[in-house]
């Protein structure tokens, strides 16, 4: 009777367990992740090889269930954020993760024009149109469109930037009707849509759509990034570096394995990135000997309005502190600042 009542409880236990594994809170939970090599992602056709290795980080995140909630919460460098801290305003788990996947093509194409452009190899952009990041509730375009759309004109016109789009809307009045043509899989579509003022903008009229460029750089010598379901910006910095290593015949690396992270604009400016403790915890593991680490400026204004604001490099440099790592932290703030570093390096 005995066995018999333990098995009933374990089954009830065991069941409940799993049930309440599936029910997430509305929280986020991050966690170190990995550092990746470089070379088996970022392929220049006939490229340099090189000695060494530059790699980049990564943040793991899910949504919390009450078992990650309880776990993250009893760990120094699991990090736990509401999800309005994580996703925009009415933004779904699956427009968020287009919204990184479409930050991640955007840092490639910054990365790749960064490091031809220092290079002095010849790159153009064919422009393809408006991709849409998410769609709005309540607004004209959420009947129609849908995150992961391409808009590639309106009103029969063409555009070459999402600031073209935007300023050609802003010249229609609140209830004019646009004609939106748009991509969706392989099938092109055509409709009518009304505008409208945006419920917390009442000054703004718009479709009711997040947006972003959708642009594909052409290089001589062609450059392939396999980054398979990586989302985000915050590889940019050593995506170009790793490109510009094999465009020149100097190796970069001089032997060393360089870990790093940090976003990259057009003009090689070195960006903030979320996680920065977790990156440097991965690149420790992974054995990286140096971290390239975005040293963003904290301006007056920001200090006043955030006493508590720092910069990446400052919390990298605690962390691998407190961590106990040989690895050196690097403060970066421009492309040309990280390849004047890495060319500074004596041959390993």
């Amino acid at each position: 009777m005995k066995t018999k009542t333990f098995l009933r409880t374990l089954i009830i236990m065991t069941i409940i367990i799993v049930a309440t594994s599936f029910y997430y809170l509305p929280y986020y939970v991050t966690k170190p992740g990995n550092a990746h090599e470089l070379d088996p992602i970022v392929t220049v056709e006939n490229g340099y090889e090189d000695k060494g290795e530059l790699m980049l980080t990564t943040v793991r995140m899910g949504r919390a269930n009450i078992y990650a909630y309880l776990l993250a919460s009893l760990k120094k460098y699991e990090h736990i954020y509401p999800v309005d801290e994580i996703r925009s305003p009415h933004e779904s788990d699956e427009e968020y993760n287009l919204r990184q996947l479409q930050l991640m093509a955007n840092s490639q194409n910054n990365a790749i024009e960064v490091a031809f452009k220092k290079a002095n190899k010849p790159y153009k952009f064919n422009y393809n149109g408006i991709y849409v990041l998410n769609v709005y509730p309540s607004m004209p375009a959420e009947k129609i469109l849908q995150p992961g759309d391409r808009i590639i004109s309106i009103d029969n016109q063409s555009f070459q930037s999402s600031q073209e789009f935007i300023e050609y809307v802003e010249t229609k009045q609140n209830g004019e009707t646009v004609q939106i043509t748009y991509v969706r899989g392989k099938e092109k579509l055509n409709n009518n849509i009304p505008l409208e003022t945006f419920p917390d903008m009442p000054n703004k009229i718009g479709l009711g759509i997040t947006l972003s460029d959708d642009r594909d750089i052409v290089t001589d010598p062609p450059v392939t990034l396999n980054t398979e379901k990586i989302g985000g910006p915050s590889a940019g910095l050593m995506f170009s570096l790793e490109i510009y290593n094999q465009l020149t015949k100097d190796d970069l690396t001089k032997g060393y394995s360089i870990a790093g992270t940090g976003t990259i604009s057009e003009d090689g400016t070195v960006g903030r990135i979320g996680g920065i403790e977790q990156k440097i915890i991965a690149a420790h593991k992974a054995g990286a000997e140096y971290f390239l680490a975005p040293d963003e400026t904290i301006t007056k204004e920001m200090k006043e309005k955030y006493p508590d604001f720092e910069s990446n490099y400052i919390v990298a440099k605690r962390t691998a502190k407190d961590i106990d790592t040989n690895m050196k932290v690097i403060p970066i703030q421009t492309f040309d600042e990280a390849l004047s570093f890495l060319q500074s390096l004596p041959n390993k």
